[in-house]
């Protein structure tokens, strides 16, 4: 009996053995689940790194279309040049070539030093506009103390904005202004009166918490049909009214004498190049390839061209008999300013009307210039300045929800709020520029001068004020 009970207790031991050793290790885990339980740590693993590996790429191609984009609005530099030359006599092409690379030049230089940070810096008065300058180097540009890409795209592609600001200026008081004083007005435009008005409506782009205060209003001016068209247009009109009209323009009894450009080849090709520079300058202005809307914001700016091309040479056809090829070519262009603002928050068929009534007014722009006595040698009063003042006006009339965040507009529901807020912008743009402008105009004219001489002009700029001619062997 106490043998069996032995044996019993002797077959038992294993069993008490485990059960104590299970309290002081763990019971062994099947290989195939350890196995399956790594595999799911670097699942997780990878997917946080790709993950960050696919924002960090999203965020660089973003980028590149920003910097893209920003080099076809420099492109355009080209196209305000040609277009400005071929419009203009070939005595004076020297001069309008140098006025648009001086733009450039100055620009790129003063906007560093000064107009970003008026534009886009921490704010004077917070909540209304007009930045604190600061070297751009070491703080606007800066992340955490290192320079940071995204900051250095945004700079580039407002810079070349407020270049092309300036341009327009040229065209507008070409073959009877001095060099000197255009390149002072070039600093005073790009250092200090485009970036103030930007301010109130762009400080935002830069820091979301930075508004203006027409942005706190609700102003939409999207790429800038007033912000840059407008302002360079209504500074443009000051200047010419400045400098009165070129000699022989205006003859007494309301006689108008024509002062044909020179090459409307050059012409025609500098058109083309800012339709293509265009493409950057409204899809640019998304600032990201997310979602697509570039393609959309493309279309409509090419519509809208083509519509103010078409109802602009209609137009010349049925007053003057002819197709006249200057309008038609500032009928493009006055489309393409108009569509600027509102162009991700309408659709094709607005885009089209839209450009339609664009090429009538440029058309008639140019008229009532002339019945008043205001002498724009290329039309860029009324191509930048009129019609950059209508398609922000736009906005409030055909603003369409469905292609935008932001409000409808009058014909789609909205009410007149919006188209309110947009006469406000609009009327204290022309303000601005055009009273800011004149002044420095004036002061210019009665201190240092303003317009060259009459033997000069009549020789012309290129060989008085340059020393060179575009055509030594061309006659004017």
């Amino acid at each position: 009996m106490i043998r069996i009970i032995i044996y019993v207790l002797f077959l038992l031991l294993p069993l008490f053995a485990q059960d104590n050793n299970a309290e002081d290790a763990p019971a062994p885990i099947d290989p195939v689940i350890e196995s399956l339980r790594e595999e799911i740590k670097t699942l997780r693993e990878t997917g946080l790194s790709l993950k960050k590996e696919s924002e960090v790429f999203r965020n660089e191609v973003n980028l590149l279309w920003v910097c893209i984009a920003a080099f076809l609005v420099f492109f355009m530099q080209a196209g305000f040049a040609l277009v400005e030359a071929g419009f203009t006599r070939a005595k004076n092409a020297v001069n309008i070539l140098m006025k648009n690379l001086s733009d450039f030049t100055i620009g790129s230089i003063c906007f560093w030093l000064i107009g970003f940070s008026l534009m886009f810096g921490p704010q004077l008065l917070e909540g209304i506009g007009i930045g604190k300058i600061s070297f751009l180097e070491t703080s606007l540009l800066l992340e955490e103390g290192k320079p940071s890409p995204a900051k250095f795209g945004f700079f580039l592609f407002q810079l070349v904005f407020a270049a092309t600001a300036t341009t327009i200026v040229s065209g507008a008081m070409a073959e009877r202004t001095k060099f000197t004083a255009y390149l002072m007005y070039s600093f005073l435009m790009t250092a200090f009166i485009y970036p103030i008005f930007g301010s109130f409506v762009w400080s935002n782009l830069f820091d979301v918490n930075n508004s203006g205060f027409l942005a706190k209003l609700g102003f939409i001016d999207f790429a800038g049909s007033t912000v840059v068209h407008s302002i360079g247009g209504w500074a443009g009109l000051a200047g010419t009214m400045v400098l009165k009209p070129r000699l022989g323009r205006y003859q007494p009894g309301g006689v108008v004498i024509p002062i044909l450009g020179h090459n409307m080849t050059i012409a025609a090709m500098g058109v083309f190049i800012l339709w293509l520079g265009w493409f950057g300058f409204n899809p640019g202005s998304t600032g990201l390839i997310n979602g697509g809307s570039f393609a959309i914001i493309a279309i409509t700016t090419n519509m809208s061209a083509a519509a103010g091309a078409i109802s602009a040479m209609a137009l010349s056809w049925a007053l003057f008999k002819k197709p006249d090829i200057g309008i038609t070519l500032n009928g493009g262009l006055a489309g393409l300013v108009a569509i600027t603002a509102c162009c991700n928050n309408v659709g094709i068929t607005s885009a089209v009307i839209i450009g339609i009534i664009s090429g009538l007014l440029v058309v008639g722009g140019v008229l009532l210039l002339d019945k008043l006595g205001i002498d724009d040698p290329v039309g860029a009063v009324s191509v930048h300045g009129l019609n950059g003042a209508w398609g922000t006006i736009a906005v409030g009339l055909f603003a369409d929800a469905n292609f935008g965040a932001g409000p409808n507009g009058l014909f789609f529901g909205g009410g007149f709020s919006l188209l309110g807020v947009q006469l406000v912008g609009v009327g204290l743009a022309f303000l601005w520029s055009f009273s800011i402008s004149y002044l420095v105009f004036f002061v210019m004219e009665k201190t240092i001068g303003l317009r060259v001489s009459e033997d000069e002009e009549i020789v012309g700029l290129d060989l008085l004020e340059h020393g060179n001619e575009a055509y030594p062997d061309y006659k004017s």
